[in-house]
C-alpha cells in the first residue's frame, strides 16, 4: 500500500536506511493485516524507518519523540511551512555556490557561529516563523558540514566543522515536499522516550532507535544532545521496553552489537533475555580510520 516514495531530509549518523529491509521483513503479522492503527518512535533521528513504514502502511497517527530541540523544530518547520523553508535554503544555497572555497568556508562559519549565538532566543515551546530560518540553517549546515554528523559540545554548540564538498546538493524540494505530506498524520513531540508512554497501547508498532551503545571507549557518538546516552540510560530503555510490552504493543529495537568487539559482551543479551535477539550484518560510515568502515553486526530485538 505504498502512498509516497519518501526519503530522510537530514544526513544522520546511524541512520537506518541501509536496515529498512531487515526491519520490513520483521514487521509483525498485526502490521501487515492493517489492525496497528498507531506508529511510535520515541527517538526520531533521522526518521528513515518513520518514513519508510508510514508511506508503506496506513496509520492513523503517529507520534515522533527527541530529546534533540534543533531536530524537533526542524521536523515541525518541514510538516507546517516547507514552502517557506525551502525558498530560504534557496537563497542560502545561491550565497554559497557563488563564492570560491575560501569563500565557503568563511560563510560556512558564519552561518554555524549564528546558528549557535540565536540559540538563547529561540522559545522551542511554542511555535513560530522565526524557526523558519533556523530550520534552514540546520539543514544548510548538515549538507555541508563534515559527514553530515549532528554533534554539540556540552554549551549545547554545533561544532561540526566544514565538510570540504566540491558541489554539495543542498535543497531536495520534492523530497522535503514529500516529506511534509507524511508529517500530516504526525504529532512531533519535544521530549525524553519515556514521555511517548501516553500513546502507546496494544494498537501500537513501536519502533525504538535509542544512541547506540559505543563498541569501544574510543568509539562513542552519542552527543546529539547535551546530556549524551550512558549505560543507565539503556537499561532505563530496557524498562520501558518491558512497560511498552506489558501494554500489548508490538516492539521493534535496535542496537550496536558489543560482540563486534568483545564475544563475551553481553551486555543486551542480558538486559533483553525475554525478548527475540537477532544478529543483522551493517555497515559503519562514520569512522575517523577508513579502514574500519566495514561490515559488522547490529542487533534487533522486537517482543514478538
Amino acid at each position: 500500500m505504498t502512498k509516497i516514495n519518501a526519503k530522510p531530509f537530514l544526513k544522520w549518523a546511524g541512520g537506518k536506511t541501509q536496515l529498512l529491509d531487515e526491519f520490513s521483513k520483521r514487521i509483525p503479522k498485526e502490521l501487515k493485516d492493517g489492525e496497528i492503527s498507531t506508529f511510535v518512535e520515541p527517538f526520531i533521528g533521522g526518521g528513515a524507518v518513520f518514513f519508510h513504514f508510514n508511506s508503506t502502511f496506513s496509520f492513523d497517527e503517529c507520534h515522533l519523540y527527541d530529546i534533540n530541540e534543533e531536530l524537533y523544530l526542524t521536523y515541525n518547520v518541514v510538516k507546517r511551512d516547507v514552502d517557506d523553508l525551502i525558498e530560504c535554503l534557496h537563497n542560502l544555497t545561491e550565497t554559497f555556490l557563488s563564492k570560491e572555497e575560501e569563500g565557503r568556508i568563511k560563510y560556512f562559519y558564519s552561518i554555524r557561529d549564528e546558528f549557535n549565538r540565536t540559540k538563547q532566543s529561540i522559545n522551542y515551546n511554542t511555535y513560530a516563523k522565526t524557526w523558519i530560518p533556523r530550520a534552514c540553517q540546520l539543514l544548510f549546515l548538515n549538507k555541508t558540514c563534515f559527514n553530515g554528523l549532528f554533534r554539540v559540545n556540552s554549551q549545547g554548540g554545533f561544532n561540526v566543522p566544514f565538510g570540504r564538498y566540491k558541489n554539495p546538493k543542498i535543497v531536495y524540494p520534492e523530497l522535503l515536499r514529500r516529506d511534509a505530506e507524511l508529517l500530516q498524520n504526525t504529532t512531533v513531540h519535544l521530549g525524553d522516550f519515556a514521555n511517548s508512554s501516553h500513546y502507546i497501547t496494544k494498537n501500537s508498532f513501536v519502533y525504538f532507535d535509542p544512541p547506540y551503545r559505543p563498541l569501544s571507549p574510543t568509539a562513542s557518538f552519542n552527543h546529539y544532545s547535551k546530556g549524551g546516552f550512558d549505560d543507565a540510560d539503556q537499561r532505563r530503555l530496557a524498562e520501558f521496553f518491558a512497560i511498552c510490552d506489558n501494554k500489548g504493543a508490538k516492539l521493534l529495537l535496535s542496537n550496536s552489537d558489543p560482540k563486534n568487539i568483545n564475544p563475551d559482551d553481553d551486555f543486551f543479551d542480558v538486559l533483553y533475555a525475554n525478548y527475540h535477539i537477532e544478529r543483522v550484518p551493517a555497515k559503519r560510515m562514520i569512522n575517523s580510520d577508513a579502514s574500519k568502515r566495514g561490515e559488522i553486526n547490529e542487533i534487533i530485538v522486537t517482543n514478538y
